[in-house]
């Protein structure tokens, strides 16, 4: 787990997260969190292979699938913890900055697999809740 500080240098610092497993139905948490993301200014990227579109943005079915010209800061998982090691290895590949597994996601040996790689992970931890616990502000609009 990353420390407060680190936490907030991650949160301030990067504008895209890419939400593997976003519902485009707004009753679920996936919508309900990348919706609180983006009203915060993060552009979010849905990756989800059964639907097109969601808040607005074009869904993609994996994140292998993501032109290369779009950065991804932090990939947010929501998806079952025994699915998460394809997720970290597609993340890897495009060299993201963040894997965040959102609450009840876990798996070891994936954040294992992206830490020996240099990048921080979260497990079993909501993005929602820490930013709003950490009092970060929106970021600024893109130009």
């Amino acid at each position: 787990m990353l420390d407060d500080a680190e936490l907030t240098e991650l949160l301030t610092t990067a504008r895209t997260i890419a939400v593997v497993g976003l519902s485009d139905k707004p009753d679920r948490d996936s919508n309900e969190v990348a919706k609180y993301l983006q009203s915060q200014g993060y552009r979010i990227i849905p990756v989800n292979p059964t639907v097109s579109e969601v808040l607005g943005e074009r869904s993609y079915p994996s994140l292998r699938s993501i032109p290369p010209e779009i950065r991804v800061d932090i990939v947010d998982v929501f998806r079952r913890s025994d699915q998460v090691g394809p997720v970290v290895d597609e993340a890897l590949e495009r060299g993201v900055g963040a894997v965040w597994m959102q609450l009840g996601v876990e798996n070891p040996q994936a954040a294992a697999k992206a830490t020996a790689h240099g990048v921080p992970v979260l497990e079993n931890v909501c993005i929602r809740v820490q930013h709003r616990r950490l009092r970060i502000p929106p970021v600024p609009p893109q130009s």
